[in-house]
C-alpha cells in the first residue's frame, strides 16, 4: 500500500487520496449502467484503489442501491488488456458476499473519472468463501443483441477464467491482506457517519 497517489489516474495526472471521483459504468453501445460517487484511496502495485463508504448510493436505469458495508475496489494498473479486464469490488464483514469481480473493457481514467464497459459475467467469493461465476446467460444474450464484436468476446470470456483462477487461489490482490489496508485508511477519511440518533464524527 502506497500512502500518495500514483500516476496512473489519468495517465499521469495525480488524484489526492481522500479526492471524491466519480464512476460512470456503461453497457456495450454506450448505454448508461451503474453511476455513483466514491473516495480515491491510492495506489500499490495492484493498481488504483478507491472507496465506497456504507451509505454510498449507486443507480442504474432501472435499479438503485446503497452499499450497506464500507466496500473498497481495485482497477488495474498498467498492463495488457487481459490484465486489465476487470474492477473488483471487496465488501467488508456483514455485506451480501466477500468478493465482487466485474468483467469489463479495460477501466480509463478521465481525471477524476472513471469508466469502463461492463461485459456481463461476474466472478464471486460469497460470504461461506463459495467461489461461481454469476451472469453467463446474460453474457450469452448480449454478445447476440449487443453484437459484441468476437475480440470482446475472447477477452470478455479470457479474463473471467484468469480472475476465477486468482479469486479460487486466493492469491493477492484476492486475499484479505491485500485489502485490509485499505479499508482502514478508507474508515480514517470518512469522519462522518450516521448513527440511529443522527450524525456523528469518528
Amino acid at each position: 500500500m502506497t500512502g500518495s497517489s500514483q500516476e496512473s489516474p489519468a495517465a499521469g495526472v495525480p488524484v489526492p487520496v481522500g479526492a471524491p471521483i466519480r464512476v460512470a459504468m456503461s453497457k456495450w453501445g454506450d448505454q448508461p449502467h451503474w453511476r455513483y460517487s466514491a473516495i480515491f484511496l491510492g495506489s500499490d502495485e495492484h493498481g488504483d484503489w478507491f472507496g465506497c463508504p456504507a451509505g454510498t448510493h449507486m443507480e442504474r436505469p432501472g435499479a438503485q442501491y446503497v452499499a450497506p458495508v464500507d466496500q473498497v475496489c481495485l482497477v488495474p494498473g498498467r498492463g495488457s488488456d487481459l490484465a486489465r479486464s476487470f474492477v473488483a469490488t471487496f465488501h467488508a464483514v456483514g455485506g451480501p458476499v466477500s468478493v465482487y469481480v466485474d468483467i469489463t473493457t479495460p477501466p480509463v481514467w478521465e481525471g477524476e473519472d472513471l469508466g469502463a464497459v461492463d461485459l456481463d459475467l461476474d466472478v464471486v467469493r460469497g460470504t461461506s468463501g463459495r467461489i461461481w461465476i454469476d451472469d453467463e446467460d446474460e453474457f450469452a444474450e448480449h454478445r447476440i443483441t449487443f453484437g459484441y464484436p468476437e475480440r470482446i468476446v475472447a477477452l470478455a470470456s479470457a479474463s473471467c477464467d484468469r480472475i476465477h483462477s486468482l479469486v479460487s487461489a486466493e492469491g493477492a490482490p484476492f486475499d484479505a491482506a491485500s485489502s485490509a489496508p485499505w479499508f482502514t485508511l478508507l474508515e480514517a477519511l470518512v469522519t462522518d457517519r450516521p448513527s440511529p440518533s443522527g450524525p456523528r464524527g469518528v
